[in-house]
């Protein structure tokens, strides 16, 4: 791959590219949704309060069709766009910058027979390769915070959807009155200077001319899904161990925790957005 890629996004493609991330997410998660479940109990599964935000998401899509282009910007493993392909029989393009999720996802899309409705792209959302008013829907989880310019992620995403095309995503982000400093042992883990906010999307998606048709505010959940995933964690820590190495695990175990700290002191927000182009 020849394109270059800013220092944000550049890291976390080498971070999602490593043999212990991959082993990591593709276990703990089951290597269909690598993103914040949402959750009917504490003790649900990762696997179906992962997919609960997936189909919780693709209810709000209005008005559905079969011929809807749909663009996944940070698509992981592909269980959203698989979910998506196979629920509207619609077009999915897949953007994701990791070669290693890219291939677990092209395989897992020819396994389940949906490779024909799927296209998975290598690529950068900060320089989205695709026409202006390409697509129908843009979707997105939990992928943004990785960018260093979220601007300019937010000025791709209106570009390249058509009149009254869709943009639903997710983001882990700081509260909006969260005071300065208190998440920094998250941003040196993810190895960022900032996170968003619910008012840095509103703002900024407004100031591009898109409309706002809701926030569906679950700020709760990402503190229990990083609990839930930090106990999955450590009851398998010697199956995972087999195959991913300590050190990633003991980092995995404490980054995990300041993540659900600052979510149960009310310093982070996440939710599902739904904007529209006019």
């Amino acid at each position: 791959m020849t394109e270059s890629y800013s220092g944000a996004v550049e890291t976390a493609r080498a971070y999602y590219n490593s043999d212990d991330a991959d082993t990591f997410y593709y276990t703990v998660w089951g290597g269909e949704d690598i993103h914040i479940g949402t959750y009917a109990s504490d003790d649900e599964s990762i696997f179906d309060a992962s997919r609960r935000t997936v189909t919780t998401m693709a209810s709000m899509i209005a008005g559905a069709f079969t011929d809807m282009r749909v663009l996944d910007i940070g698509s992981g493993y592909g269980g959203s766009a698989r979910y998506l392909a196979e629920t509207f029989r619609c077009r999915v393009t897949a953007l994701n910058l990791s070669d290693v999720e890219n291939r677990w996802h092209r395989q897992m899309n020819e396994q389940q027979g949906l490779d024909h409705l799927i296209e998975v792209v290598d690529g950068n959302f900060e320089n989205i390769p695709f026409a202006d008013g390409s697509f129908n829907v843009v979707w997105s989880q939990d992928a943004i915070l990785h960018s260093g310019d979220r601007e300019k992620v937010l000025a791709e995403v209106c570009r390249v959807l058509k009149s009254g095309g869709q943009f639903i995503f997710t983001d882990p982000m700081q509260a909006d009155d969260c005071p300065d400093g208190v998440l920094q042992p998250i941003l040196d883990r993810i190895h960022l200077e900032t996170l968003g906010c619910p008012r840095f999307y509103r703002e900024t998606l407004a100031r591009l001319g898109m409309k706002e048709h809701g926030f569906l505010e679950m700020d709760a959940q990402l503190p229990l899904h990083y609990n839930r995933v930090l106990q999955e964690t450590r009851s398998r820590e010697d199956e995972l161990a087999v195959s991913v190495s300590r050190d990633y695990i003991e980092r995995m175990k404490k980054g995990l925790r300041y993540w659900v700290d600052g979510g149960n002191s009310g310093y982070l927000s996440w939710g599902i957005f739904h904007f529209s182009k006019p």
